[in-house]
């Protein structure tokens, strides 16, 4: 199936879904074909964290182990090892899901190192199709492709890589995307859609009762206390994903300021690669207009 086709036919879909998590309702959503995939432990609490208890059945599909393996950030939090900062960050997401009514067999950890998500974009398209497969997922929420971090990009990848994969069998995949960060022109801009493409996003105003489960989830994620107080609790941003050319990265990279292993150039060359070996070349490249 054609890219344009697969997504036209997401399309509906994704508004459809969108259109019930909006809903003034807001009740229970049968949620057994829905996957949140997010790069590190507590993406999934700032992108729709508020909303995942509502989710019923979904899977939440954690990428990376977040515990980068040159050790800064594990000194940081008076850990020795990555092994020890990454089995503490398993805790923490896993407390923070269980407040949001998670049951532990719907989280899913692909255990990739923090940091190297991209170079292994192949191999991480292949795992998310036969997960998507198995599970029978039609909707994911995920990374919105904004130059934030690199491996919330290398989800995004993935992720749509994966549902162009499996729409060549006919198993059509909505993506929905989530912002997090990107660079601005005044520095790094939180929570907000990097650039007005595709179909129009939607803002959820979360009630008390959203605002103190988040809350509660945020503070589970102890060892993230720094980034995680600067972000905003009081709504969530959703829209569905648009077709984008992840040969080509995102106009601002806020990661080239950052020792994340990633520069845009480094970029092109994996993600054409992985492009190339998917059999995707052609179909992954598109404008982003």
């Amino acid at each position: 199936m054609p890219p344009a086709e697969r997504l036209a036919d997401a399309a509906p879909a994704a508004e459809s879904f969108l259109a019930e998590l909006a809903s003034p309702d807001r009740g229970p959503i049968t949620a057994d074909d829905v996957a949140v995939v997010v790069a590190h432990p507590d993406d999934e609490t700032i992108g729709c964290g508020a909303h995942l208890c509502r989710l019923r059945g979904s899977s939440i599909v954690l990428v990376t182990d977040g515990a980068p393996r040159n050790l800064v950030d594990a000194r940081a939090h008076g850990f020795a090892t990555a092994d020890a900062y990454a089995a503490a960050r398993d805790l923490e997401i896993r407390r923070a899901l269980a407040l949001a009514e998670v049951a532990p067999h719907q989280l899913v950890t692909l255990g990739v190192p923090d940091q190297q998500a991209a170079r292994r974009l192949a191999g991480l398209t292949r795992r998310l199709a036969v997960l998507f497969s198995a599970r029978r997922i039609r909707t994911v929420l995920t990374h919105a492709y904004e130059g934030g971090h690199p491996d919330h990009d290398a989800v995004a990848f993935a992720v749509h890589a994966a549902a162009a994969l499996l729409g060549r069998r006919g198993h059509v995949v909505s993506i929905i995307e989530m912002p997090f960060y990107h660079l601005g022109a005044c520095g790094m801009v939180l929570q907000r859609f990097a650039t007005p493409i595709g179909s129009h996003a939607i803002e959820i105003k979360l009630s008390d009762a959203q605002m103190l489960l988040k809350r509660r989830m945020v503070a589970a994620h102890a060892t993230q206390q720094v980034v995680l107080r600067m972000l905003s609790i009081e709504a969530e941003r959703f829209r569905p994903a648009p077709q984008y050319d992840f040969a080509t990265p995102p106009d601002e990279l806020l990661y080239e300021n950052h020792a994340w292993g990633m520069t845009g150039a480094r970029w092109r060359t994996l993600s054409a690669a992985a492009l190339r070996t998917l059999g995707l070349g052609d179909g992954m490249c598109r404008s982003r207009s």
